[in-house]
């Protein structure tokens, strides 16, 4: 049996065309901008921004463990963010959202800060593992501070100007360390080269600061730009728009801050202000945590302070007693940060061989 030959006769509905079959021209092509991820494991998944890339030469200043005929080998360490998961009272509860903000907190360290020698060096990252540090090979300030026979005058001076050059070198790129403590430095061994390291703590200090308890999942919406009053005797109230009413000029855009938290760090290491939930200035802060160091390190010993007596900025009796390096500069590191606490610049560098005074 033949098959029919069917006609298909097209109709047009219109005489004109319709609005869907104007061609519409695709809008220009931009710079992508990136945005950081909301779940942390997925900040370093392909492609791996090239934000987060390593510095030009990134193993300038480290020597390697082995050379062969065409290459060198360096030691490192892989830093990747660790999720935990736990059911309490029939609720899951996780800690990913603060493994993601201490995570891009450290990457905007190690992406700003030009290299340092007693800042641990940066060498990029691994797409879906996590960021490269260089490997040092040493022991954390404490276990310095605690050896027997004690420290030298010259050895506690030395390291004194290692942590103050470190900290205002970062400080200078206007980032904070939020975390400093004899456990959060290291020390390399033979050299004996301090080296700055976990700046999951780090803020900026031109963001805007919340309280640590506030839920910053709820963000408040963007206040709205103030329109000036209609003072024209011709607007009505029901008509804003008269043709006499005198147009405004437009305000400049709103410039938006970062709004950042400032979370306690290691006790007694952490500045009152911040175990208060009001600090304000983070790098006065590293101040506080710095004279705390300061203290171990002349006494080379811990030291303790009350939590309840360290919130209302007090200080145990003969706190600084004995001290006979550091007792004129921890008492005004560790004063109340709106009554004269000193700031950390490198004009205070100590001189080995000479005592310097304030």
């Amino acid at each position: 049996m033949a098959s029919k030959s069917r006609q298909v006769k097209r109709v047009t509905l219109t005489s004109k065309k319709n609005w869907w079959m104007e061609p519409t021209r695709s809008p220009p092509v931009s710079g992508t901008t990136f945005v950081p991820p909301n779940n942390p494991l997925s900040i370093f998944s392909f492609p791996t921004p090239t934000t987060y890339s390593a510095p030009p030469n990134p193993t300038q200043n480290m020597a390697p463990f082995a050379a062969g005929s065409a290459s060198e080998l360096f030691k490192c360490v892989v830093k990747k963010p660790n999720v935990v998961q736990l059911e309490i009272n029939g609720e899951m509860q996780s800690n990913a959202n603060d493994v993601m903000t201490q995570f891009l907190a450290e990457l905007r360290v190690y992406t700003t800060v030009s290299r340092h020698r007693n800042i641990a060096a940066f060498l990029g990252c691994l797409e879906n593992v996590g960021m490269v540090l260089e490997c040092i090979e040493g022991r954390t300030l404490w276990d310095v501070v605690k050896v027997r026979p004690e420290l030298t005058r010259c050895q506690k001076i030395d390291y004194h100007n290692q942590l103050l050059d470190g900290l205002t070198h970062l400080h200078s790129f206007g980032l904070s360390h939020g975390d400093l403590s004899l456990l959060n430095v290291q020390v390399t061994t033979p050299s004996n080269t301090v080296k700055l390291l976990d700046f999951g703590r780090s803020v900026a200090a031109d963001s805007v600061f919340a309280s640590p308890f506030e839920d910053m999942s709820q963000r408040p919406p963007e206040p709205e730009i103030p329109r000036p009053p209609v003072t024209s005797r011709f607007a009505s109230a029901s008509s804003k728009s008269s043709p006499y009413t005198p147009v405004p000029p437009a305000p400049p855009p709103l410039q938006t801050r970062q709004v950042e938290q400032i979370h306690p760090g290691t006790r007694p290491f952490s500045a009152p202000e911040v175990l208060r939930g009001e600090c304000q200035d983070p790098r006065l802060a590293d101040a506080y945590s710095f004279g705390v160091i300061l203290v171990c390190l002349d006494r080379c010993d811990l030291v303790d302070i009350k939590p309840w007596d360290q919130r209302k900025d007090l200080l145990p009796k003969g706190f600084l007693d004995g001290l006979q390096v550091f007792w004129e500069r921890c008492e005004l590191y560790l004063k109340r940060w709106d009554k004269g606490r000193r700031r950390l610049v490198r004009e205070d560098m100590m001189d080995i061989d000479f005592e310097m005074q304030l």
